[in-house]
């Protein structure tokens, strides 16, 4: 019989030890070690795992990569975000909160593929609740099939028989390898069962895309090592209660990294939308203090999207500093330049930033127009409604170059915004465009330019 014994493993880095500590020896995290079940006369599955026949180093010369094929998702965003489509052998991580569009995606990029033979393992939703979800996302002539499976060794087991296109496994924390003991989602399951998922996608070329849950930190339930064995994880981002969906590569081994892909839920699933700076702005109030146009750039795509500020009196003794989609303590050292240098007091006045559209911006480019948002709401003076700012602020006040000014500058013009307030030293740079372009050095320039 075996020996069962207790050990306790870090959710961050997978470390273990025979006893319990407040801080993690690995990776230094506090409150991380949980208590796992071990049997010791059993090793992993993974462990076990024969290697068929032993591979010999090659030249990188000698490696052809013309014959590399990706599947088109049928979503050019999508698409985008991967780096031109599923590659075979890859495997994709998707996470995001509880319904935020994670499975509808899946069921869609079936849809599209319907060429392909694809098999689809739920280890959450019946056969029946796969079939429902079909049936409304109009999923009717398609070669796929419906797995509803946990353990990790059947499902390799049944992608060897039949060889798919492409797998889908929905979600990772409710697989299991039958031969260790801990319960779904735990560490060593998460690991082991995500490690044969690869080794078979690899040995078989198969690309398969799998879900994961996310903690209450909004970070992937699991070991932080499950985020580096997979070739490419995708985050869905935004407030359910909205229709906007953000979908953000933080990893890719086949494209660029910190690439973003926009969609619209709706009824009919997830529709993708090919100019997200025209939805971004939608609905944008004229002739109202405190809202302010800027261009980010996500991956290689600049946005414009709307920045509001808001400055009123406080009815207590410290002021309230709050924000949405923007850093609170970068917005904190922006009101201290506004203060210390700018002349603009807010001491005794509750500030608050939102980034409408339930975008994460966090490029620095942007700090001009925080500013210019928080200083027009101060003054309740409207900005012009034809001006797009963007620049880095200083701790000296001073409005510092950014990269790909260019770009945001032709955003600016295609959209119909012919005022472009940007930092001197790009503005010299720039190709107009037919478009007023005004170089400003601090922030008392910069909003002598843009307000009516």
């Amino acid at each position: 019989m075996a020996k069962i014994k207790s050990v306790f493993v870090c959710s961050e880095c997978g470390y273990e030890s025979p006893k319990w500590y407040g801080k993690c020896p690995s990776c230094g995290n506090w409150n991380t070690m949980q208590e796992e079940i071990k049997e010791t006369a059993k090793a992993s599955a993974v462990s076990q795992r024969r290697i068929s026949a032993y591979t010999k180093p090659v030249s990188v010369n000698d490696i052809s990569t013309k014959d590399e094929e990706r599947f088109d998702t049928g979503f050019n965003e999508l698409n985008r975000v991967l780096g031109g489509g599923i590659v075979k052998g890859s495997l994709v991580l998707l996470g995001g909160d509880p319904g935020i569009g994670k499975s509808t995606i899946l069921m869609q990029i079936c849809k599209n593929l319907s060429n392909l033979n694809i098999l689809y393992v739920s280890g959450e939703e019946s056969k029946r609740q796969l079939k429902l979800r079909a049936d409304r996302l109009g999923l009717t002539d398609s070669n796929l099939m419906i797995m509803t499976e946990t353990d990790v060794e059947i499902i390799t087991e049944e992608i060897k028989n039949q060889k798919p296109d492409l797998v889908m496994i929905d979600s990772i924390q409710t697989m299991i390898i039958s031969e260790l003991t801990s319960s779904a989602g735990s560490i060593t399951q998460v690991r082991e069962s995500t490690n044969l998922i690869m080794h078979t996608a690899k040995d078989y070329d198969i690309p398969v895309m799998v879900v994961g849950h996310v903690n209450k930190e909004g970070s992937i339930a699991g070991p932080k090592v499950l985020e580096h064995i997979v070739d490419t994880v995708l985050y869905f981002e935004g407030d359910k209660q909205m229709s906007c969906r953000i979908l953000r590569a933080v990893k890719n081994r086949f494209g660029s990294t910190n690439e973003i892909g926009v969609f619209e839920m709706t009824d009919k699933g997830l529709l993708e939308v090919e100019n997200p700076s025209k939805m971004m702005l939608s609905g944008r109030p004229k002739g109202v203090s405190g809202t302010v146009v800027t261009c980010s750039l996500e991956g290689t795509r600049p946005i414009l999207t709307e920045i509001q500020g808001l400055a009123t009196q406080s009815g207590y003794g410290n002021p309230r500093r709050m924000s949405t989609g923007f850093d609170y303590n970068r917005l904190s050292m922006l009101l201290a330049v506004l203060e210390k240098r700018a002349g603009y007091y807010f001491n005794n006045m509750d500030a608050f930033v939102n980034i409408v559209g339930g975008l994460r911006i966090d490029e620095p480019a942007v700090d001009l127009a925080i500013c210019m948002a928080l200083i027009s709401s101060l003054k309740d003076t409207p900005v012009l409604e034809n001006a797009v700012v963007f620049g880095e602020v200083g701790l000296a006040g001073e409005i510092r170059s950014i990269s790909q000014a260019q770009q945001r500058v032709s955003e600016a013009v295609r959209l119909g915004f012919d005022k472009i307030v940007l930092p001197y030293h790009n503005a010299k740079n720039v190709d107009k465009m037919g478009a007023e372009v005004i170089g400003v050095k601090n922030l008392r320039q910069a909003f002598e330019a843009i307000s009516e």
